[in-house]
């Protein structure tokens, strides 16, 4: 299920660690500017409203992670999920199998980013199309929620994260101002 708040530029940053766990709010807290905070707490509470919504869970979870720094619920090993943030929007996913999740807000592209990021066939595809900026972030956020999922992070070989991807199911939704993508196996492995 994913659960999205694409305002947190008015959560109230007080009222907000109030709610959380002692580990999140001292996590939110190494942030130096409140947009870093915000977003923080946000996922957060996603994720909270989430396990309580889907699975009856009350309470402040607690977060484990993994070797290569994936979260997972320490208590509950069998619910997985994803945060992502950017600019005011806060994404949490939440699945009865691993999942991935990038959020992007729309901005401005550099073309050495796209040349660095993307292969030969993605390239030509952004050229092509009427949004060129909107066409990089579709193929961004897939790329990202994939490298996520499969918990290997950004890396230097991203051209070419999506050679397999038929091997996994993605799910990609464009708003006006933000796009974000989900991706989970086909097959779990």
């Amino acid at each position: 299920m994913i659960y999205l708040n694409d305002h947190t530029d008015v959560l109230d940053i007080e009222a907000a660690l109030a709610e959380v766990s002692v580990q999140r709010r001292e996590q939110a807290m190494k942030f130096r500017h409140e947009n870093g905070k915000r977003l923080c707490l946000a996922v957060y509470l996603l994720l909270k409203k989430g396990l309580r919504e889907e699975y009856g869970i009350a309470g402040n979870p607690v977060l484990g992670y993994s070797e290569d720094g994936k979260p997972f619920l320490l208590d509950y090993p069998d619910i997985f999920f994803n945060f992502s943030h950017s600019g005011n929007v806060a994404l949490c996913v939440l699945s009865d199998q691993p999942v991935g999740a990038d959020v992007e807000t729309i901005r401005q592209i550099s073309p050495s980013l796209v040349d660095y990021t993307m292969n030969d066939s993605e390239q030509e595809q952004i050229r092509a199309s009427s949004n060129p900026t909107m066409q990089f972030l579709y193929f961004w956020t897939r790329k990202e929620a994939l490298l996520k999922l499969t918990g290997e992070g950004i890396h230097n070989d991203m051209k070419m994260v999506l050679a397999e991807s038929e091997k996994y199911l993605f799910e990609t939704v464009q708003k006006e101002e933000y796009i974000y993508s989900i991706a989970k196996y086909r097959n779990l492995p």
